[in-house]
């Protein structure tokens, strides 16, 4: 018999990630936050969670769908990000950072995966600004696609939860996943299949203006 999930382990699991700094961390110092998605997927005896953070990393020079891949069975890797879950979204970035002012938008379209993008933006302007007005209209090119979510779990594992808002934990100030209400709940989900076990009461903090120190290093 499949042995049953069981929440505790979901979060023992995410806590782990995060002391070794292998949890998403929306504030991150290195990456200006743009948007975030959140997937899990279970059945009687799996489940998955995938955290994607889209952000704009000035020393990567993009703007980058970072994957944060956990569960109880992973087909490759371990929890958290690997090199192949840094997934770059602007084809085209020498042509539109300025090369004489770094961070600096140049002016013209952005190509995201192929598709030529008209953007509401100033050459001069930060190009921070300019990517997060991508959202939400070409939200789905920055987010990743069903081949590129499944290259780590199972195909036939169904997702049951897809969050594009939540309360993250602050990292920074000392919060763990399995001290989030958020979290805990997500891990219910995951272990029983009732999509009830997610109701929380905190307030969704995933847009970017909840995280101002990110790209701040």
């Amino acid at each position: 018999m499949t042995p049953a999930v069981r929440s505790a382990d979901i979060l023992e699991q995410l806590d782990a990630a995060a002391k070794e700094f292998r949890f998403p961390d929306l504030d991150n110092g290195y990456s200006y936050a743009v948007d975030a998605r959140l997937h899990g997927y279970r059945d009687a005896g799996r489940w998955a969670l995938i955290v994607e953070t889209i952000g704009y990393s000035p020393r990567a020079g993009n703007l980058t769908d970072v994957l944060f891949v956990f569960g109880n069975c992973l087909t490759s890797g371990e929890p958290g990000a690997d090199n192949g879950d840094f997934l770059d979204r602007v084809d085209n970035w020498d042509e539109i950072e300025d090369p004489e002012e770094p961070e600096t938008y140049r002016g013209g379209p952005l190509v995201l995966r192929g598709q030529d993008i008209a953007v509401a933006g100033e050459s001069g302007e930060d190009l921070i600004d300019v990517l997060r007005r991508l959202v939400p209209r070409h939200r789905e090119l920055l987010l990743a696609n069903e081949r590129e979510l499944r290259r780590r779990i199972p195909v036939d594992l169904p997702e049951i939860l897809r969050l594009d808002e939540w309360h993250h934990p602050d990292l920074a100030g000392g919060s763990r996943p399995g001290q989030s209400e958020t979290f805990r709940q997500i891990a219910d989900v995951l272990a029983t299949g009732d999509r009830t076990r997610y109701a929380p009461q905190a307030r969704p903090n995933t847009h970017w203006s909840h995280w101002p120190e990110s790209g701040s290093l």
